[in-house]
């Protein structure tokens, strides 16, 4: 895939995230052309019209509503349309009512010639990033989900918080599904070169103290979205500045360590599911995933979780046909 000059990226979507992630990327400068879809197409308009009035604040760029013909020469387009998770319901509760959402746009995106590298925001991320490379035809890696690349912040700024630290120079990851089976691989948790248990005797932390803490934040990452949705309905801001970090990775050819939703051909002793793990991203989508040398306790919960991830792609097979 070859980047073109303009920078093209559709959002089909226009909600809390797409909207949210379309205000990232006008405020980071990412994009030169942004393409609003949404069935409400007032909605979409209305989006285009606002940050378009930001112009003068912003970098240049070409925003405006449009239809999926414009997918044809876009760099990306993100898909963050679907039904959204309520309160008490998980996002594998969401599967086969988006899977169906997913077949009707995803195949409207390929009609228009689109060849370029698709980011699915929407939950399950997992499933649906999964449906989206079966339903497009494409490269697996150009078929990328969000994955655990929010968990993964989520778990960064807590430590950092904890230990007083720039969540920037924590370097810690969250694997598996983007949902309740997610696990912390605490092998590879660093601040700095430090593993965290080092960490813990240079802030003076008793060692079943900080474990028992560490616990607790890693609880608190993976119940996040529901203490969230409790309080404003739904997540959004978060995952759109992933999104934002994700498509500047793809747009100036980083090669950058993202912790996202790929396939997996047998990496971690697992393959034929998409699962968050970290991967190098560049221009062409995935360039590569690091596999990690997981003791035999986390590789236990990462088979665990793409178990799961495997029965709920069993639920939506019937629609790959």
């Amino acid at each position: 895939m070859i980047i073109t000059k303009t920078r093209k990226v559709v959002v089909v979507g226009a909600g809390f995230v797409g909207s949210s992630y379309a205000f990232s990327l006008v405020n980071q400068g990412i994009a030169e052309e942004i393409v609003i879809i949404d069935v409400n197409t007032s909605k979409a308009e209305g989006d285009a019209m606002d940050l378009n009035h930001g112009m003068p604040f912003a970098s240049p760029a070409k925003i405006y509503s449009g239809n999926y013909s414009e997918c044809h020469n876009a760099d990306v387009v993100v898909i963050a349309a679907g039904a959204n998770q309520k309160p008490g319901e998980t996002r594998l509760d969401l599967v086969e009512k988006n899977a169906k959402i997913f077949k009707e746009i995803v195949n409207k995106v390929m009609a228009s010639g689109f060849n370029g590298i698709f980011l699915i925001a929407t939950n399950p991320v997992d499933v649906l990033s999964y449906a989206t490379w079966k339903f497009s035809g494409l490269p697996a890696k150009r078929v990328i989900g969000s994955g655990t690349i929010l968990d993964t912040a989520r778990f960064r700024y807590m430590l950092g918080n904890y230990y007083g630290v720039d969540t920037r120079n924590v370097h810690a990851y969250i694997l598996g599904e983007h949902g309740d089976s997610e696990f912390p691989a605490w092998s590879h948790a660093y601040i700095g070169s430090q593993s965290l248990a080092d960490f813990s005797k240079t802030r003076n932390i008793d060692p079943v103290q900080a474990e028992k803490d560490l616990q607790g934040i890693f609880e608190n990452v993976r119940d996040a979205a529901y203490h969230i949705i409790e309080r404003k309905g739904a997540t959004y801001y978060g995952i759109a500045m992933g999104l934002a970090r994700l498509t500047k990775a793809i747009l100036n050819n980083e090669s950058s360590i993202l912790t996202i939703s790929t396939l997996l051909r047998g990496e971690y002793e697992t393959e034929d599911v998409y699962i968050g793990v970290p991967a190098i991203i560049d221009k062409h989508g995935v360039q590569s995933i690091l596999e990690f040398n997981l003791p035999p306790d986390e590789l236990e919960k990462f088979n665990k979780s793409a178990k799961v991830l495997k029965e709920n792609i069993r639920i939506i097979q019937k629609h790959f046909s």
